[in-house]
């Protein structure tokens, strides 16, 4: 076998094994957070007097112990202020029937369920009153289709980013495409999840704000990374908004649910920040969303900020350009 038929054989040969080794990879970053949902340090509320509520919470304690960060209020006002700023995702409330279960089923509806479980095991069994403060969008219970329609977003804007890099020159036309793709991304965003599917339900204009930010500060990663970059910026960009922030993002869950430290690593990535934000102007006013606000915003000042001071702002080498043949001389 000459060299020549043996080098395309090798290439096809190492391709295969890089492939195999990045399927390795791949598979338990995404399945393992799935198959270990657990809480971990969940922040919860307990409300009542004082006697009653510190007892309750040593009860909480010892059925799943770190499982839950307590925290104790006074009564069923305190602990339903406490589910609307997003402080904690579920409180039991003590009364004189017993106890009662608040939760706040649009932060996480897999947490409402587990703490509903959680809340029949103090009861010995029996059933505990649930009161839902921030219900979820009724069409949308389990929160099943906020996850699966947020997710192509976030593929979307790393598409941008990667379109604007290999078919745009210049650092003017990239800039003008961000700006356009979060402009346009914002209200369709909204409108189709909002309005067509109607599996959020807050104000308009802050869903299309939280919308819009999140496209502009994913696309932006990606098309900094690979303005500074080349190809090689434009895979880590892919690994940072989809590969690793997908399966580390909570979208479906809550961060108290993955394995630590990845759940919280997640919320420090475009696509965890960007459902929390979406959630918190969805569900909650806007509460709880203050640090995926600066988390976002970050992403997009330093990505554009890339775009911007990259010299020359030229595509990667290989991108397709067209040689003449006077330039190939």
């Amino acid at each position: 076998m000459s060299a020549r038929t043996r080098s395309p054989l090798l290439l096809a040969a190492l391709v295969a094994v890089l492939a195999v080794g990045l399927q390795a990879l791949l598979v338990p970053l995404f399945a393992a957070p799935a198959a270990n949902l657990a809480p971990r340090d969940l922040p919860v509320a307990v409300a009542g007097p004082a006697p009653v509520a510190g007892e309750l919470a040593g009860r909480l304690a010892a059925v799943r112990p770190a499982a839950f960060a307590v925290t104790t209020v006074a009564d069923a006002a305190a602990a339903d202020r406490a589910l609307r700023d997003r402080e904690v995702y579920a409180a039991l409330v003590a009364g004189e029937d017993g106890i009662s279960l608040h939760t706040a089923s649009a932060a996480a509806p897999a947490v409402a369920a587990l703490l509903t479980e959680a809340a029949g095991q103090l009861s010995a069994g029996r059933p505990v009153p649930v009161v839902d403060v921030v219900p979820g969008d009724p069409d949308d219970p389990r929160g099943a289709g906020f996850a699966a329609g947020f997710l192509p977003l976030a593929l979307a804007s790393m598409l941008a980013g990667v379109l604007l890099t290999l078919l745009v020159q210049g650092r003017a036309g990239r800039l003008v495409g961000l700006v356009a793709y979060g402009a346009l991304a914002g209200p369709v965003g909204a409108a189709v999840l909002h309005g067509w599917l109607g599996v959020i339900d807050g104000d308009r204009l802050a869903e299309v704000g939280a919308i819009g930010l999140f496209a502009t500060a994913a696309a932006a990663t990606v098309a900094g990374l690979g303005a500074l970059l080349g190809r090689v910026g434009l895979g880590l960009g892919a690994v940072l908004v989809f590969l690793v922030g997908n399966p580390l993002s909570a979208v479906g869950a809550a961060p108290e649910l993955l394995p630590q430290p990845w759940g919280e690593i997640g919320q420090w990535l475009p696509v965890g920040a960007g459902a929390t934000l979406l959630r918190s102007a969805a569900y909650f006013d806007g509460a709880g969303g203050g640090r995926a606000l600066a988390v976002l915003t970050g992403y997009a000042v330093v990505g554009v900020a890339l775009v911007l001071l990259h010299r020359g702002g030229r595509r990667p080498a290989g991108a397709g350009e067209a040689t003449s043949p006077g330039r190939a001389g």
